[in-house]
């Protein structure tokens, strides 16, 4: 191939494609052509290649390309790749790269309230805690307020997060729900509330309020989780407990219509909206008879349901006898 002697200088300068054509009016493409057909080495080969020190940013990634400026061969890479999606995408007409951050910013504060610190946060959501700080408060000290867009993967991310024993402040305060349960369970299957009082290392006075207690700390909360893990499937006479304080733990349960601990679902305990499922078909009304077969205190949403049937029932019954009286 013929090289143009004005292009074959040109490009021996180090000059991209793109240059050489705007300054010699060759379209790029052919320039292309001359650079491999004089062997010289891509405009993105001749770079400096700076490559930046360590971060929380991996290499590889187009943030490390752009926030710190990382010429390496991986972060070139992914900067060409992630252009060449976006051209992709925008000719689909699919290209969304901000959403709003307003809802962002109202869940990281609900979590806050929850005793969750950005720091928490941040590393439940796998994301640094200055990104955080960035969309709450924005970052003052550069000038900058809080952000009105974020985006959509950071976003979707964040919004995941949720707050649980684990990642909640062991000093906030939570509904109780779960942990009254899982120790009224294990009174149902006959653990004395002196032995459970005596495994926490409580007074049996505090237990006794603990179980019937609205709302509770979270370092408690974990306290009983942990407990009902080791005890439930436990049995209590080879901890101390003696027959008879099994037997009356039952029947202090049976009287105060605890549930036992096959009645809970690990997933549903400790949603205050859940109800106990003592015959494997509670809420229907024929767990509303297992419950009198298996002499099993009725729960209410067993009680609803025949009460709901029953109702059926009449109403079929009056619509009967109006049709009867109707045909006379």
């Amino acid at each position: 191939m013929e090289v143009r002697t004005d292009v074959a200088e040109l490009l021996r300068q180090g000059l991209s494609n793109a240059e050489v054509g705007r300054r010699t009016g060759v379209h790029p493409v052919e320039v292309g052509e001359a650079r491999r057909a004089l062997g010289l080495p891509s405009f993105y080969a001749l770079l400096p290649t700076y490559e930046a020190p360590p971060s929380h940013r991996e290499h590889g990634t187009r943030a490390k390309y752009f926030v710190e400026g990382c010429r390496c061969a991986p972060c070139r890479a992914a900067n060409r790749a992630a252009a060449a999606e976006r051209s992709r995408l925008l000719a689909y007409g699919k290209w969304h790269p901000w959403v709003d951050a307003e809802p962002v910013r109202a869940h990281l504060r609900y979590l806050q309230t929850c005793g969750m610190g950005l720091r928490a946060i941040g590393a439940a959501a796998g994301v640094h805690r200055k990104q955080l700080q960035s969309i709450v408060n924005g970052r003052p000290e550069l000038g900058r307020g809080p952000q009105k867009v974020v985006r959509p993967a950071l976003a979707a991310t964040l919004l995941d997060v949720q707050p649980t024993l684990d990642t909640l402040g062991a000093s906030t305060v939570i509904p109780a729900a779960g942990t009254t349960r899982r120790l009224q369970a294990l009174v149902a299957v006959g653990w004395p509330q002196t032995c459970l009082a005596k495994e926490l290392g409580w007074a049996p006075n505090n237990l006794s309020a603990l179980i019937v207690a609205p709302t509770v700390m979270v370092r408690t909360a974990r306290l009983v989780r942990d407990l009902y893990e080791r005890l439930w499937k436990v049995d209590p006479l080879t901890h101390g407990a003696t027959q008879i304080g099994v037997s009356r733990a039952r029947k202090r349960a049976l009287q105060a219509r605890w549930a036992p601990v096959a009645a809970w679902d690990d997933d549903a305990i400790d949603d205050p909206a859940a109800f106990p499922d003592w015959t494997g078909r509670c809420g229907t009304a024929e767990g509303y008879r297992d419950h009198y077969n298996h002499h099993i205190p009725v729960c209410d949403p067993c009680r609803q349901a025949a009460m709901e049937r029953r109702r059926q029932r009449a109403d079929r019954t009056q619509a009967r006898e109006l049709r009867a009286i109707t045909h006379a």
